[in-house]
């Protein structure tokens, strides 16, 4: 599978599951541990995306799930990973 069905759209974190399903096509409605998007609803336009970008980026870039977060998160690399479509 491609690495980028596995990223979030918004963050750029890497899910174990791809938010889209494996045909891209298919949102599984969960939450990002990371930015909190729900996948197939506010990140499903690149216009979404990048307003819901915006906004959890002004609110500090706080993580969903803080248990998730690496000790060595680096948010400039992770966004790095976002498709270019969405960026």
């Amino acid at each position: 599978m491609h690495h980028k069905h596995l990223v979030c759209r918004v963050c750029g974190y890497l899910n174990e599951n791809p938010p889209w399903g494996e045909d891209g096509k298919s949102p599984l409605f969960e939450l990002c541990p990371c930015c909190g998007v729900e996948f197939g609803y506010e990140d499903a336009t690149p216009q979404a995306v990048r307003a819901y970008r915006t906004k959890w980026l002004t609110n500090g870039a706080q993580w969903l799930i803080p248990e998730r977060k690496p000790t060595d998160w680096d948010l400039e690399a992770q966004m790095a990973k976002i498709p270019e479509e969405y960026r």
